[in-house]
């Protein structure tokens, strides 16, 4: 399987996945520390991949979204964005709505 295969994979399985440096109980950067504790206010699970241990996904990751840095939250497998995406949507409720409306359609 080709690191690109894999992150579908990933995320097609998981309909919420934040691809971060670290992990929500121990990041290992600021902005994925922001985005972790942003998703956890919202109450529901999600999944999380630490790209510092994933090489390979730290590489490929940026070139299949098209998006650069990390953390990245993809929902429903679509790329939300970044920290300053999250932060934004969260103030706005539009995230608490969104993850909300996810983890019910999956429950």
């Amino acid at each position: 399987m080709t690191t690109i295969e894999k992150i579908k994979q990933q995320i097609k399985k998981n309909p919420i996945i934040l691809y971060m440096k670290g992990s929500p109980s121990f990041p290992k950067c600021g902005f994925s520390a922001q985005a972790a504790k942003t998703l956890c206010s919202c109450g529901e699970k999600f999944a999380y991949i630490d790209v510092l241990e994933n090489l390979d996904i730290r590489t490929e990751l940026p070139k299949y979204a098209n998006w650069p840095t990390f953390p990245q939250l993809w929902i429903n497998e679509e790329l939300i964005g970044g920290c300053d995406i999250i932060t934004e949507m969260f103030i706005n409720k539009k995230l608490q709505f969104l993850i909300k409306k996810t983890a019910d359609k999956y429950r």
